[in-house]
């Protein structure tokens, strides 16, 4: 570790112990001023025992399950299985179903999969921060390719599962056809953009956050889970009015009511602040082609950071969209495929 990594660690964890001060204040102050809703809202939480019907949708694919050398993975698989493998990668906070409109729309070409990674919804919740670094979630998709039956896949990975496809495409590029990202920045690029600009700084206070134990979990699933809700409708932070249906948002609550839901997944932030060598010092340029698709109103990254992977990629695309929040591939899917599609054709 450089002298600046521990510098960053020491500062992320003193960013960390302030904001969750200022939280439990918050808490605090909520339960003096307005008790009763205070707790109506720390005990207003449903309980989520059957799977929403959008969850079984047969247009979307057929559920599995997969076991891995250290962890079983959950999946949704829709195609002829003799066909080229896509894999689809999800982010933070969701699960497969992020994928819907790519499941559906790249079936008839592929065999397209949309994965939970391990610690989200159905799929296995192994116990530990450490089990989330970077090498152990990349290993993942090394075993996962081939226990499908494929040597290689046309990888896409969105958000955090775009940083798990870009270190997955570093490290084992024949088993890369093409390489499709979505709203995450090359690993190489972010720390020291993160270093260097205060937006972004700002931007992403809540991996800062989510570096405290316990509280994060509590905060995101206070009053029914409302925290998920406002990721994805809020009008400032989420998808377009009207993209996300009541039975979505229940989707995703449900997923993430499971026991643990939520540690799992906040346990990729703890891991990264902590276990990050493979994303910052074994960066190899990638040769395969690759598509970066930016969805230009994205509150927790700046724009300017697709272009930065210009250095790490020999053919690189980069599509923007103007329109689309963070969630691009579920906020604009029509234009996403479309964009998707033209790659996939060789088509520029």
């Amino acid at each position: 570790m450089t002298a600046a990594d521990y510098l960053q660690l020491v500062l992320s964890h003193v960013i960390a112990g302030i904001i969750g001060i200022l939280c439990v204040l918050s808490l605090l102050w909520r339960c003096v001023r307005h008790p009763f809703k205070f707790l109506n809202e720390e005990t207003n939480r449903k309980k989520r025992d059957i799977m929403p019907a959008c969850l079984n949708d047969p247009t979307l694919g057929t559920h599995g399950f997969i076991h891995l050398e250290h962890v079983k993975l959950h999946y949704v698989s829709n195609g002829d299985e003799k066909k080229p493998l896509m894999l689809l990668i999800h982010g933070f906070p969701e699960f497969w179903y992020s994928w819907r409109f790519q499941l559906r729309a790249f079936a008839g070409d592929y065999r397209v999969v949309a994965l939970d990674l391990r610690g989200y919804s159905e799929s296995e919740k192994p116990n530990g921060y450490n089990s989330y670094t970077i090498e152990n979630l990349v290993g993942d998709i090394k075993q996962l390719i081939p226990a499908l039956g494929h040597r290689s896949a046309v990888v896409v990975g969105h958000d955090w599962g775009g940083a798990i496809a870009w270190g997955f495409a570093m490290k084992y590029q024949d088993m890369v056809d093409k390489l499709i990202i979505m709203n995450c920045p090359h690993p190489a690029t972010f720390r020291p953009f993160l270093r260097g600009n205060f937006k972004q700084l700002k931007k992403s206070w809540y991996m800062f956050f989510f570096q405290v134990p316990y509280l994060p979990e509590h905060m995101m699933s206070r009053n029914d889970y409302r925290a998920i809700k406002e990721m994805f409708t809020s009008k400032h932070a989420g998808l377009r009015v009207g993209t996300m249906t009541d039975e979505d948002v229940e989707a995703y609550k449900y997923a993430f009511s499971h026991p643990g839901g939520l540690t799992g997944p906040l346990n990729f932030y703890r891991s990264a602040m902590k276990n990050s060598s493979m994303l910052v010092t074994n960066v190899p340029k990638i040769q395969k082609p690759t598509l970066i698709i930016w969805g230009c109103q994205d509150l927790a990254l700046c724009e300017e950071l697709p272009s930065l992977a210009k250095d790490h990629v020999t053919n690189l695309t980069i599509r923007f969209v103007q329109d689309a929040s963070h969630w691009v591939q579920m906020d604009t899917p029509d234009i996403v495929n479309e964009h998707m599609q033209d790659f996939l054709n060789g088509i520029n």
